[in-house]
């Protein structure tokens, strides 16, 4: 009898201890998810252009190809990277976050440029004109998946640099956990988002009362404006995000403008306010100045990624470059 007591009790101390390790994950994988917060918005707001001209049959499917392409890079290829670099080289963290970080800004900038100073690119459009609607379909997704690995590489670096540091199992938990969700997330969200004008059109026609049709139409004339507003938020998002990595890696590595000067002039203006404002605005600050510096660093890295990087990837792979 003492014996299966003892038992109990072990088995008990070991419950304890998994819901303890439960409770550290879930709290790591939290805090390192709203790092990512970003990264995540433009996730979700680049993501919806990949289906559009298809068939509206073809969307859930391309979508479900791009999701299990996302939990793929992040939790076979990104993950185990991750780790690595966390126990072998972690000096190697911030040079690899700032490089995302570069990207983060240049396409961003890229984007505002092209809004400002619109021009074609004779070599993507030349790629869009496939007449063959499976092979168009499978260059989409690849691109796709191309895409979600850059970005997801930052939100699994961002996640890795925000878990504390820990047992291997437990990072690799968190960073799981962290990955899984994230892709759910998004690319639910992006579901809903791209089916939402189909389920309008269904109620403007099969709805039963005035208010459902009336409903129904509301949709389908908002989605386009909602398309609109998720590039723009995608926009400031990867802005804000690649000027905030690039200001706090430099930082990290020495250099501690113009990172101070920032949070002074932060400060300063949360003192201006009430004390129940003061965080709001001081953070408002903060992602403002991080915006805006993020936005000269990508209009600087235009030409060099265009002119420079560019022709020497298109040398070294034998591929056209992008104009």
């Amino acid at each position: 009898m003492s014996g299966l007591l003892a038992l109990m009790d072990d088995v008990a101390a070991i419950a304890k201890v998994a819901a303890t390790s439960v409770d550290d994950i879930a709290a790591a994988a939290g805090k390192a998810g709203a790092k990512t917060a970003g990264v995540i918005i433009d996730d979700a707001a680049v993501t919806p252009k990949y289906v559009q001209g298809f068939a509206p049959a073809r969307e859930l499917p391309i979508i479900w190809k791009i999701a299990r392409g996302s939990l793929f890079n992040k939790l076979i290829v990104l993950l185990p990277v991750a780790l690595l670099l966390a126990n072998f080289a972690p000096w190697l963290i911030t040079p690899l976050l700032m490089l995302g970080g570069s990207y983060l800004c240049f396409e961003g900038a890229e984007k505002i440029f092209h809004v400002l100073f619109p021009h074609g690119d004779t070599h993507v459009e030349a790629d869009m004109d496939i007449k063959d609607p499976a092979h168009l379909e499978e260059q989409k997704v690849a691109g796709a998946i191309k895409t979600d690995f850059i970005l997801s590489a930052e939100i699994m670096t961002i996640a890795l640099s925000a878990i504390p540091e820990g047992a291997v199992w437990m990072e690799a938990a968190a960073l799981a956990v962290v990955g899984v969700v994230i892709t759910l997330a998004v690319y639910g969200s992006v579901a809903l988002i791209v089916k939402m004008d189909d389920v309008g059109l269904f109620m403007a026609q099969r709805a039963r009362t005035g208010l459902g049709q009336a409903i129904g139409r509301g949709l389908v004339k908002a989605m386009p404006k909602l398309m609109w507003l998720l590039s723009v938020v995608g926009t400031a998002a990867m802005l804000w995000v690649g000027g905030s990595i690039m200001i706090h890696g430099l930082h990290e590595l020495g250099m501690h403008h113009p990172y101070e000067d920032i949070h002074h002039l932060a400060e300063l203006a949360a003192h201006k306010v009430d004390a129940q404002f003061s965080g709001t605005v001081s953070w408002a600050v903060t992602a403002l100045c991080d915006g805006v510096l993020g936005l000269v660093y990508g209009l600087i890295l235009i030409p060099v990624a265009t002119r420079i990087i560019g022709p020497m990837i298109a040398a070294i792979t034998g591929k056209k470059a992008a104009h």
